[in-house]
């Protein structure tokens, strides 16, 4: 078994997960400015993305931009990982590769402190990628533990490239964001972001 293979029913009775879908997480949260060369790369980069029509694709032309300059702006506050084994615990499931992961450390040659973890949505579909989700924030929170670094929340995002939802364990609840923002909200989304890894 691995993070892909996990189904909200699985994760109840494995990690006895709360789950709590009817939630706003970031309705207080300040949008942050795009960054000029972000906003002219998307809009070079969105529509091959979109005509590819690839996971792959977005990946590469939507989402790696996106965190890419993210990171060089908090160049000195986080670390971003990209195709990262994290293989935590394999008798519990709880290994694999996360697509994404930002951590709360400026080391970029070893992870520690996993803040937010973020899965690509298979074949567009946001709801399937949620149960891999949680399961990756587990995962982290584990891994934040077993390193002495406990932090309260974990956050996870999935996404498509077009649309972002958003996710919060806290303990054993998983908080699942009501609202799915679209790219068109990209201020929205790097003030989430923001919020993130600064509080």
């Amino acid at each position: 078994m691995s993070y892909s293979e996990f189904t909200i029913e699985t994760l109840k009775e494995q990690f006895e997960v709360e789950l709590i879908e009817d939630c706003d997480l970031f309705f207080q949260t300040s949008k942050a400015q795009v960054p000029k060369l972000l906003t002219e790369l998307l809009q070079r980069y969105v529509p091959l993305a979109i005509t590819i029509s690839t996971e792959k694709a977005r990946s590469e032309f939507i989402i790696a931009p996106i965190l890419a300059e993210f990171k060089l702006q908090f160049k000195d506050q986080i670390s971003l990982f990209s195709g990262f084994e994290f293989n935590i615990d394999k008798n519990k499931g709880l290994n694999g590769r996360c697509d994404y992961i930002l951590s709360k450390s400026k080391e970029q040659l070893m992870l520690s402190a996993p803040v937010l973890v973020m899965v690509e949505a298979k074949n567009d579909k946001i709801i399937g990628g949620i149960p891999q989700c949680i399961a990756e924030m587990i995962a982290a929170r584990i891994f934040n533990e077993q390193k002495h670094q406990g932090i309260d929340a974990i956050y996870g995002v999935v996404t498509t490239g077009s649309l972002w939802r958003f996710l919060k364990l806290v303990s054993n609840t998983a908080y699942v964001d009501s609202i799915e923002y679209p790219l068109q909200q990209l201020d929205k989304i790097l003030g989430i972001f923001t919020e993130i890894v600064t509080t």
